[in-house]
């Protein structure tokens, strides 16, 4: 199958679309010495060469003893090293680019593969410096206790202070603080935590892998890879649906169980107050039963 010269550069515009140029000057040139062809790509002439040598570049073509490249090199190169900070190996982009030489829509398996990998919180980290940490946990962050929230991803050492990952987890954990918890056990709780929920995270994301392993290995038909890809999106409110729920009903279950009894029993182990007496009351009595006898 033979591509049209631009046709990589169609794709990779569309999937990575970038500012464009202001005016015809600031336009790339359509002709590249291997050194011009690496500066315009961000990377090095012994990549280039690399690349060419991997099948991943197709060789450029000769002009006397100089190669020369056009924008079609100048699309894959940036489209490799787009894949490669996505965490793709060689490998994989060369089965991926190859797939699409033959026929494969690679718009569509980039589709697949955003569906898989764009995080599943909104949340966004924020940043504290040291003093606004001591502050939020009113004395309870001890040095032993930011080196735990450090090993759990809950904060990072950033420049003048912490970079925050999960805010609201560490705002609800100071309000538990304030009202009496231990720190300490805090981080127990959410370390047993994170163990369960990675299990069942795996269960519920494995449901959707015999689904790819169904192909072999090998890049799916274009015509399924936009059901491959709806099927993940619709997974993620579904599995965060079903975690929720039954967090709530544990939850339910534990406070009846735990916090209802105790409740019981300080009901009944509290002292009825008796009746107190009332003198005039008493006389009153008194001076009836006198009138009888």
């Amino acid at each position: 199958m033979k591509l049209p010269q631009n046709a990589l550069s169609l794709i990779y515009n569309s999937l990575f679309p970038t500012e464009k140029a202001k005016d015809s000057e600031a336009l790339p040139p359509t002709e590249y010495t291997v050194d011009e062809l690496a500066r315009a790509a961000g990377t090095t002439v012994r990549n280039v060469r690399a690349y060419q040598d991997r099948g991943l570049l197709p060789p450029p073509e000769r002009r006397g003893r100089t190669g020369i490249y056009s924008d079609l090199h100048l699309s894959r190169l940036r489209l490799i090293g787009n894949l490669l900070q996505r965490g793709y190996s060689l490998s994989n982009i060369k089965e991926m680019v190859g797939a699409w030489e033959q026929g494969s829509d690679l718009s569509q398996l980039l589709g697949l593969e955003k569906a898989i990998t764009t995080p599943w919180t909104t949340e966004v980290p924020s940043h504290m410096s040291r003093e606004e940490m001591l502050d939020l946990f009113d004395g309870e962050l001890t040095e032993k206790n930011l080196k735990r929230a450090i090993d759990l991803g809950l904060v990072q050492p950033a420049r003048n202070g912490y970079r925050v990952n999960q805010p609201r987890l560490l705002n609800a954990g100071a309000e538990l603080v304030r009202l009496g918890v231990p720190l300490s056990e805090l981080f127990d709780i959410l370390q047993a935590l994170r163990g369960n929920v990675e299990r069942v995270a795996q269960e519920l994301v494995g449901l959707a892998v015999p689904l790819i392993d169904h192909y072999g290995g090998q890049v799916p038909p274009n015509e399924d890879l936009p059901q491959l890809a709806n099927l993940i999106w619709r997974l993620r409110p579904l599995a965060l649906i079903a975690v929720e729920s039954e967090v709530q009903r544990a939850l339910e279950a534990a406070a009846n169980k735990f916090l209802t009894e105790r409740v019981a029993d300080l009901f009944r182990h509290a002292e009825v107050p008796s009746p107190q007496a009332n003198p005039a009351s008493d006389a009153a009595t008194t001076d009836e039963n006198r009138k009888k006898d």
